[in-house]
């Protein structure tokens, strides 16, 4: 059996370096058979919707890569089937270089990240751009309620494959919503110590 992301991914000129750098015979073993791909399952669904951002990658008419980073509340990115994903593209710089790249080439590459625990899953998708006048029900869908910001388009990806990869020179980072989960026993540790020394003080000037 044939992983899929590999079939899309390693090109001649891919194997050609696995050759010359002595990998290749590492994923030779992966080729040939039925693609493994037979839809994301619940762990790539609930990674997916757990992340409050991703880095796109698409490729303009000439050939030029360009990464954009796509944020919102941690679920603006929904799995709406096992295959599908979809998301509300928010108004943002107005330069408007992915929504172009894709309409010349629609495909793209999705890296989601969660740094706190060093894990990174790569999804290659087609996707579709739909503006946000034609597609009102889709819209509704895709709304983040009390995201304050400005729905341009309905984004729908459509998952060819994925890949999770390896921790390895992933460096933690945490969001702020991380570090107060993370903090939480000792901030509720100082509540206590400060009616403590409340208490204390109370029964001393009583005790005067």
């Amino acid at each position: 059996m044939s992983h899929k992301f590999y079939d899309l991914t390693f090109t001649p000129s891919v194997k050609a370096a696995q050759e010359h750098y002595g990998t290749r015979r590492n994923y030779a073993r992966f080729e040939g058979g039925e693609p493994d791909f037979h839809g994301l399952t619940d762990a790539e669904n609930d990674f997916i919707e757990a992340r409050d951002g991703f880095y796109m990658a698409t490729v303009n008419d000439d050939g030029q890569p360009y990464i954009q980073f796509r944020g919102g509340p941690a679920g603006f990115l929904k799995v709406l089937d096992d295959r599908t994903l979809g998301f509300a593209d928010f108004r943002g710089n107005l330069q408007y270089i992915s929504v172009g790249n894709l309409k010349a080439n629609d495909k793209a590459a999705i890296f989601l990240m969660d740094y706190a625990r060093q894990t990174r899953l790569k999804l290659l998708v087609t996707v579709e751009v739909q503006d946000a006048g034609d597609v009102p029900d889709l819209i509704e869908k895709l709304t983040i309620p009390d995201y304050n910001a400005k729905i341009e388009r309905a984004m729908i990806l459509h998952v060819e494959a994925f890949d999770w990869n390896c921790p390895q020179h992933i460096t933690p980072r945490y969001t702020m919503d991380e570090v107060r989960r993370m903090n939480a026993p000792l901030y509720e540790h100082i509540e206590k110590l400060e009616i403590e020394i409340e208490e204390l003080r109370s029964k001393k000037e009583t005790a005067i």
